[in-house]
Formats: C-alpha cells, structure tokens, sequence
C-alpha cells in the first residue's frame, strides 16, 4: 500500500528531526542501559490465550509471556483510563495524583510531577509515544495528542485510520450515533495496515528502525493501541475467528445480583437495556475480534524489534489500563470493583527478567510500573513513588513483595474535581469504592461500607458469585479485611492527607523544571 501523502509529509519532515533527537544527549548516555518498548491496550482484560482463555487467538503476546514473566493478578489502581493512566504514569495513586476522572492530566493538580518517561528523558534516554498512553476521548480525539503531557515525549505520532476517518456512519451502536462510552461495532472490509492501530504499529516499526542505526542513545518507546475500546472496529477477517453462535452469554444475572451492592452496580448503562442475547453475542465477538486485531499490531512491533537487533537489550513492558466487563455481574464496560474490571494483564520480557514462561501469583498494581522501570534501566525516580519495585519478583516469581493491590472508583456525578473527601455536586452525593485484592481475598467497601460490602473467597469462587461479607462466619475476616484495606487507602494520600486541587489550565510544559 502507497503511504498517503500526509503521512508521507510527516514522516519527511519528522526523520532529520528524530535523527538529530536521536545523536543529541542530555546527560552521559550509556550505552548499555536498557531500551524499554511499553506496549498498553485499552480497554483489555485478561483475554488472552496465555491467561488460559483457550477461545482467544493472541499468539503474539502469548509468545511474548512465554519469553518473560506474566504476573497472574495484576491491577489498576482506577478502573478508568484518566485516573489510571495518570497512575501509572506519574507512580502515585489517584488520592496524590487528584485526577478521578477522564479528559484531565496531572499537570492541573501536580504541576512539577516528573512523570515516568520524562525521567527517562531528563536522564538521557529518547522517548517518543505513538498513540494513547495518557487520557484521549475515544473515538474522537484519535488523530490529536488527546490529552496529552508535551514534556513526556520529543517525539509524538498521532495517526488516524478509516475507523476514525471513514467508517463511522457503518458503526452499529446501542445509542446511534455515540461510540466512545456506549456498546458498539463494525466489521471492516478495509484491511489492518489502513486502521488507526494498523498506522501506529507502522509508526512504531518505522522508529525502532531510526533507534536501531543510534544504539549510542538508549530509548523509551511507548505504544499505546486503541482496540479493543469501543467501538469495536477491526478487520472482518478477526470477527470471522470468533463465530458469533460460539460466544458466550452471562447467565443467571438476576440471582448474582441479589447480595450485591447497589453502589457495586451503579456503572451499569441504560441503553444496555436494549441487549439482547443475540446482541451481546454480536458484542462479545467484536470485542474479541478487537483483541485479536490488536495482538497482531503488538505482533508487528514486536517482530520489528527481533529484525533489527535490538531484542536483547530491551526490556518489554505489556498491560492495559484497567480490565473491562462483558456482562459479569449484568455490567459491560469498565468503573466497577469486580475481578474482570480490576485486573489487568502484565507482561514483562527483557533484561532484568528471570526464567522464562514464569508466572508471578502475588498481587500487585499498575501503580509499580514507574519504580520497576527505573530500577532495571538505573534512572533516578522521584523522591516519592506509591507503588513498589518488581525487579525482584522478575528474578524470582515466588517473591511476594507487598502482597495487595489496591483499586477504587468514584459514584455520583456532577463534579469535575475531587478532594480528600468526595464533594457534592448537582445534589447527588458522590463517594468512593475502595477493593483490595490480598490473599485469596476480594473484599470491597463503598463509602467506607456505608454503601455496603463485598467479599469474595477466589479460591472457592472466582466468579464472585458469592458475596460473603454478611456472612457471620466471616465476621472476623471482614474486621481483619478491613483495617487492612483502611491502611492501604491511607498510604495512597500525599503526606499531608488531602488529595491535590485541580488548577485551571495555566501550566506550562516545562522539560527540566515543571
């Protein structure tokens, strides 16, 4: 396929630039300090052939576990895109972040924050991000920097391809006309290469390519893929792997939800009514066929990175930014506190990685992603991180570390910014969601149980069909649970106890002194 002539005029114009990035360092470059490729999926679960789900065809990550370490429970530390990407990003849980909700960055609430590929930067590596790694709205901020930190990156590829250009007016959605937030999808007759995740994987093969011929210059590239959030836009070929009479239906919805919560159910959708079982079908075999579209991306970028060499000193980095729902618990989508929207997938190959095909039992969180990192390449973090280092998880998967994760979300509405406290805002009364998944343990409070609460046992149900926390014969685990769970909330605050303010957009990007 001819590049288009934009892309050509990009490319032209961005090479002597990314050349000049490239032979320029800051600092004292080190040769043999490892590459990082940080590969994120939005909106994944663990579907996917190496977290045993035999029905899904990602052969390219699977191999990529087969060759690193796959943590088993892994989480988000928010199950949204914004607060969590501003999490992981930044190695401070949302409470110090102050980013509860999406089209907002840290730079409004933590302004001189060095995020974790600025540090790299500031410390002589080049970073470069194509695609969604900080919050977008989805579809329609594809082809923009969304919502974006300048200082993270030098250099940014923003493609957009026939999902976000063309193909709109032939997306089936429950809510016509709305994509982003509402269940929706098509099968494509155009092939990978002209879809927006087909473009970055190009974007990416071609940057590999220019780092390939500066190994003088260590780099940090992120890749953030858009799939499998809705819509559910992939190739027809990857629908036709997934035929729809062979997807499965939730059942037994209305008795799951008896000892539920109500708060646990309030990220349910009124248009969601509309699902039939032949449309959730339809919905399951677009999101897997998604997932499958973008494994083979992921698999392009992945195999540039074998074909030019630079395998062997790179650490590899896969996950998403939170799980995702597809009708557990009568709940699609994301913002829940259950197993499927909390967990996430984590990859990690490379340098630094122990016996290959390892799997990590412990609990951990997204939030470890910044001290990991800088541990393994030698670049300095900040003087506060939240999570832990699993550098020595990586060498040897029986290491337990601190052996939690910590997740929450927010209900209500009406507001755009949170304290320490939730605030009221259009007379609803908004309050946090708080779950710590330790042990073989979920257990959840909404409003600090005053909403209600939750406790699941894994290893006799991992459904969480089963909500235990009025069991009386559980009264003693639920007390232990949580002064647990209070303690780990605590320890997610900046020392001072308050959640940052978020500021009016008067910050400047600033590389060395934000």
């Amino acid at each position: 396929m001819n590049p288009s002539p934009c892309r050509l005029i990009r490319k032209s114009f961005l090479v002597p630039v990314l050349a000049l990035f490239l032979s320029c360092v800051s600092g004292a470059a080190d040769a043999k300090r490892p590459n990082v490729l940080f590969i994120i999926s939005d909106d994944l679960n663990n579907s996917l052939g190496c977290y045993d789900r035999p029905l899904m065809k990602t052969p390219n990550i699977d191999r990529l576990a087969a060759r690193g370490v796959r943590f088993d429970h892994a989480y988000c530390a928010f199950s949204l895109c914004g607060p969590s990407r501003n999490s992981f990003l930044t190695g401070l849980y949302p409470n110090s972040t102050g980013i509860l909700a999406n089209a907002q960055i840290f730079r409004q609430t933590i302004p001189s924050r060095v995020s974790l590929p600025q540090a790299f930067r500031q410390q002589g590596y080049f970073a470069a991000r194509v695609g969604k790694l900080y919050h977008y709205n989805v579809p329609n901020s594809i082809g923009t920097t969304g919502h974006d930190d300048p200082a993270s990156w030098e250099v940014e590829t923003n493609p957009a391809g026939v999902d976000r250009l063309d193909e709109e007016p032939l997306i089936y959605s429950l809510t016509p006309g709305q994509f982003g937030g509402t269940l929706s999808w098509h099968a494509s007759e155009n092939p990978d290469e002209k879809h927006t995740d087909g473009l970055e994987a190009a974007d990416a093969e071609w940057i590999l390519e220019r780092c390939a011929k500066h190994p003088e210059r260590p780099f940090f590239l992120a890749v953030g893929f858009f799939r499998p959030h809705t819509p559910y836009v992939a190739p027809k070929a990857y629908f036709q792997m997934y035929p729809q009479e062979q997807m499965p239906v939730v059942q037994g919805v209305a008795e799951d939800q008896k000892d539920i919560p109500k708060a646990a159910l309030m990220s349910y959708k009124k248009e969601q009514d509309k699902l039939t079982d032949d449309l959730r079908r339809q919905a399951r075999q677009a999101y897997y066929a998604s997932v499958s579209f973008m494994d083979a991306q992921a698999g392009r970028v992945l195999a540039a990175l074998d074909r030019l060499g630079l395998r062997d000193n790179t650490i590899v980095v896969f996950t998403s930014d939170h799980g995702y729902q597809l009708g557990e618990h009568g709940l699609w989508q994301k913002q829940s506190l259950f197993e499927e929207s909390a967990r996430v997938p984590l990859i990690m190959a490379g340098p630094g990685v122990g016996a290959p095909g390892s799997v990590a039992a412990s609990p951990v969180g997204l939030i470890d992603l910044y001290p990991t990192l800088a541990e393994l390449c030698g670049v300095k973090p900040p003087a506060v991180l939240q999570g832990q280092s699993l550098a020595p998880m990586l060498k040897d998967v029986t290491v337990t570390g601190r052996g939690w994760a910590l997740t929450q979300v927010v209900r209500g509405g009406g507001f755009k910014r949170f304290g320490a406290s939730p605030s009221v805002g259009d007379n609803v009364r908004c309050f946090f969601g708080c779950s710590l998944r330790i042990d073989h343990w979920r257990y959840t409070e909404w409003d600090e149980g005053r909403e209600g609460r939750e406790l699941y046992d894994h290893d006799a149900d991992p459904s969480e069909i089963t909500n235990l926390a009025e069991d009386p014969g559980k009264a003693a685990a639920v007390a232990e649970l949580s002064g647990k769970l209070r303690e780990a909330v605590k320890s997610t605050f900046p020392a001072d106890g308050k959640t940052p303010e978020l500021r009016p957009d008067n910050w400047a990007p600033n590389l060395t002194n934000p």
